[in-house]
């Protein structure tokens, strides 16, 4: 049986969901504050009092040791909080018409203009801008977009590779114009349209495709367990402390990591009202539907997965139920099992294909035979008048697959949890392919199981975004979300205490990339930082805790790492701070994630107005074992 395993540290998060607004277009204008240039020939001497800026390689003009390089400042205010597609162009006039090219470095060292040499010149980054010719009286355009970081100071060098003596009108220029520097933006109103980094296509649009994307809901972690005020519900008192439940996880610290995002005390129905709020949750995410795990024929499971059904009949009769009968925990049979499942075949929002046939997808469904499941739809169909369309999840999908193909519309595995394992997704779909069948991946963020003594490492979101794009590359026909809240493996999308909702956001991205064939636009530029708050190998420095995870055999090798994850519409300067130590890289237009090694502190990120800081620090006291990933959006404040 799926272990029920987690722990959890209680923190209040919440989630802004906001309206776009309409864009206007805006751009400023600056002169340089300072400017000169020095000269590998004078290597001594100031040029701040003339009219001209000079850029050259050696040799120079025929003499060797002449190089020549030209330092700008301007300082940039007035850019609002809320501008986005930022441009930013550097602005140089030339004196005289060369073959020169220039370059453009952003200057880390420190510098005057007054005091500046060749000798004490600053140090200088990367080339961020080229432009090659100049006219007599033209202007240059480079555009240096990606140095933008908001309101502030910018420092450029001008060097030269190649091309003659190239001659630029200096702040002090009477017959010319000095360097200025224009930064064009669009501004909204309001903070951008809820946390996406693309524009979400619409619920009609989504579900015209053939693919469909479902996450695993597991009854036993709903929103709340007793309609009680975070700080004194179920999860707080029982699960996420080691002494919770009368010490019965006293041993490995507790069952949980993790939690719902905690709410107040309702009213009335709290259970259809809490079942509603996921269901509305996943609708928004884009999602599908829910596999359901059919724990128990009876008891609260069996009363939860009720309600979550009326749920969905209630918030949008298009989201669907598809039913799970986990054959670990399920000890019934057949006729029973078909009993229970043509009882909730009657709600219109379970799962059935267009033809009518009603979606069986068991977990574990080797737990019986091909030919027990055979006469399990044997009597659906004759005995309540349903044809099953028999879509099982195998622990060992190549051991059972010819068994079960016969009986099987289509095939799904439960897959694995860290990037080193995930070589064999294109094979397992082609394969279903093979024999005629649709397939559904599984897609996971990461694994930890603290009553089991085991975890897998995820490395960040690597694991996230490999299952999901080998997924899209080899053409899986349904996805299913591992898990949309099993709390004790340490697997969900849901908000929670940890994640406030970042994963769900990723997988959106990648979610509309497998049902409409592209990958998104990205219209905001939005930062995600994930890491874990303890280092993989560390223990407790105080608590009770006696049973430690370990890795499972397989996994990644466990690392320790901050990971940066960019949408950016377009290429720029990205700047993090680990522990109180400054990083600066600079990131691609699209999606790029970027690692530092994990240090003791706060982290937090930066591109241009748009910042992400963790509410995690990273501890060297703690005193329970916890190695998940937790994960920050810059879109949720």
């Amino acid at each position: 049986m799926r272990a029920i395993t987690l722990l959890l540290v209680l923190l209040a998060s919440s989630v802004a969901v906001v309206t776009p607004a309409a864009a206007a277009e805006k751009s400023v204008t600056f002169a340089s504050t300072e400017d000169s240039y020095v000269s590998e020939a004078g290597p001594g001497k100031t040029h701040h009092t003339v009219t001209w800026l000079s850029v050259c390689t050696t040799p120079c003009d025929g003499a060797n040791a002449s190089e020549r390089g030209a330092f700008v400042r301007f300082t940039v205010k007035d850019v609002p909080a809320n501008a986005v597609d930022v441009t930013m162009t550097l602005d140089v006039q030339s004196v005289r018409t060369t073959d020169t090219t220039l370059e453009v470095r952003p200057v880390t060292g420190e510098w005057t203009a007054d005091t500046l040499t060749f000798d004490n010149r600053p140090d200088v980054g990367e080339v961020i801008a080229t432009h090659k010719g100049l006219t007599s009286g033209g202007t240059a355009k480079l555009d240096v977009s990606s140095a933008f970081t908001g309101n502030g100071s910018y420092d450029f060098a001008l060097t030269s590779p190649a091309g003659a003596h190239g001659v630029l009108h200096s702040s002090r220029a009477t017959s010319g114009q000095g360097p200025k520097l224009t930064i064009s933006y669009d501004t909204e109103a309001a903070t951008p349209s809820g946390p996406l980094p693309f524009a979400m296509p619409s619920t009609a649009t989504l579900r015209a495709s053939e693919r469909k994307v479902f996450a695993h809901y597991f009854t036993p972690y709903p929103i709340s367990l007793n309609n009680r005020a975070g700080a004194d519900d179920y999860y707080t008192k029982h699960y996420l402390t080691p002494t919770g439940e009368n010490n019965k996880h006293l041993a490995y610290g507790g069952l949980l990591r993790d939690r719902p995002i905690p709410r107040g005390v309702l009213a009335g129905d709290w259970q259809l009202a809490d079942m509603k709020q996921e269901v509305e949750t996943a609708v928004a995410a884009g999602l599908d539907g829910f596999t359901v795990d059919v724990l128990s024929l009876t008891s609260a499971h069996w009363d939860r997965l009720n309600i979550l059904i009326r749920a969905a009949e209630a918030v949008d009769p298009g989201f669907k139920i598809v039913l799970m009968p986990d054959m670990t925990s399920l000890k019934t049979d057949a006729a029973t099992l078909a009993a229970a499942m043509a009882k909730l075949a009657t709600a219109k929002s379970v799962y059935r294909l267009a033809d009518q046939r009603l979606v069986i997808s068991p977990f574990k469904a080797e737990g019986q035979s091909a030919a027990w499941w055979q006469n399990f739809m044997k009597i659906m169909k004759d005995t309540h008048g349903i044809t099953v369309a028999f879509v099982p999840v195998f622990l060992n999908f190549s051991a059972n697959a010819a068994a079960f193909a016969p009986i099987s519309y289509g095939f799904s595995n439960w897959g694995n949890r860290s990037p080193a394992q995930q070589g064999g997704i294109a094979g397992n779909i082609a394969k279903a392919h093979e024999l005629k069948k649709i397939w559904m991946q599984p897609v996971s963020v990461q694994d930890e199981r603290p009553n089991q003594g085991i975890y897998d490492e995820a490395n960040n979101t690597e694991n996230l975004r490999v299952t999901w794009e080998k997924s899209i590359s080899g053409g899986a026909d349904w996805i299913q979300l591992t898990t949309w809240n099993d709390f004790s493996e340490g697997t969900q999308f849901a908000p929670s205490v940890h994640n406030g909702g970042a994963y769900l956001d990723i997988s959106s991205y990648y979610l509309t990339w497998l049902k409409t064939g592209k990958a998104p636009a990205i219209t905001r530029d939005t930062l995600y930082l994930t890491h874990r708050t303890q280092f993989a190998a560390a223990r407790p420095t105080s608590g009770t805790q006696t049973k430690f995870m370990l890795p499972r055999s397989g996994t990644s090798t466990p690392r320790d790492t901050v990971e940066v994850l960019s949408f950016l519409t377009r290429a720029a300067t990205v700047k993090a701070s680990i522990g109180g130590v400054d990083k600066t890289y600079a990131s691609q237009a699209g999606v790029q994630a970027k690692t530092f090694p994990l240090a003791y502190g706060t982290s937090k990120a930066s591109v241009g107005a748009v910042t992400v800081t963790s509410p995690w620090q990273v501890k060297k006291d703690f005193t329970v074992q916890d190695l998940q990933y937790h994960a920050v959006s810059s879109g949720r404040k």
